[in-house]
């Protein structure tokens, strides 16, 4: 495997990979991976095929981070990600600096102005703008034939697919699944933030999209959102650590609000444990 962290030198690989008439895959991380980062670097191995490139970016974005959010604190494991992406099969990992993607004056930005208005978009208003803005550049950078995503961020996932149409990057998206924890909890780089007590009743993400999920099976007809959403929110008022941020059902494809919840409607949550904020979603 093959470490770069110049502009120069990841187009100059890139160029020749794709030359060879192989797939190259892109794998866009901020890197403390966890076995959910590998579970896509392992998808994008399967897509390359034994002669093709898969490449892993690893770069912590400044612009996908709000005011008062972890930018500074979160965490930076470059020597254990590159062993990481080593075993698990990737031929690049692309680590530039902040200079390098973000040269100064740096005055431009990619917005999707439609999906990302909701949800995160509404809790965290300059994130999507800044998630947008590195992967197309990153598109930009590798020209990948794929590039794979994990389902725990789901509306990121329609985001940037809406961002490749709009904008004709030839790259398809793929979206791999949620990988957990025995208990249900979603794997996250922030998991690692959070106390004993709070890990305990973190669980309660995941218990909220299965209570749905039975509400959803016993029910004779669609249930009314709101109806729902109050009684899910219950369940999370009850943990004692957890305070809702927010919770929403809507199409899978197009994320529009759904007004009644039934089988193939989607849901994704928000919810802090103390001060760190975690995101789950599922269909139902």
């Amino acid at each position: 495997m093959k470490s770069i962290r110049t502009i120069r030198a990841i187009r100059r690989e890139t160029v020749a990979a794709r030359s060879s008439g192989h797939p190259v895959v892109l794998v866009p991380t901020m890197g403390n991976l966890h076995a959910g980062h590998l579970s896509l670097v392992r998808r994008a191995r399967k897509l390359a095929g034994a002669r093709g490139t898969v490449v892993v970016s690893l770069f912590v974005n400044k612009t996908q981070f709000g005011p008062g959010e972890d930018f500074a604190n979160y965490p930076r494991t470059l020597k254990r990600d590159t062993t990481l992406c080593r075993e698990a099969g990737a031929n690049i990992l692309f680590t530039p600096s902040d200079a390098a993607m973000h040269p100064e004056p740096h005055s431009t930005f990619v917005v999707e102005s439609r999906l990302a208005k909701r949800m995160e978009g509404a809790s965290r208003p300059t994130h999507f703008r800044g998630v947008t803005t590195v992967v197309a550049k990153l598109f930009n950078l590798v020209q990948p034939n794929a590039a794979v995503f994990g389902a725990k961020d789901w509306q990121q996932t329609a985001v940037v697919r809406q961002m490749t149409t709009d904008l004709n990057f030839p790259v398809r998206i793929v979206v791999a699944p949620t990988v957990r924890e025995r208990d249900g909890l979603a794997l996250s780089s922030r998991n690692a933030y959070l106390s004993p007590a709070e890990r305990e009743q973190a669980t309660v993400l995941y218990d909220v999209i299965r209570a749905a999920r039975l509400a959803v099976k016993d029910a004779a007809t669609p249930l009314p959102t709101g109806t729902l959403r109050r009684k899910l929110s219950r369940l999370v008022a009850k943990q004692r650590l957890a305070k809702l941020d927010y919770i929403e059902f809507f199409d899978p494809k197009t994320l529009e609000p759904a007004k009644r919840v039934e089988r193939g409607t989607h849901m994704a949550l928000a919810v802090f444990l103390g001060e760190t904020r975690l995101i789950d979603n599922g269909r139902l």
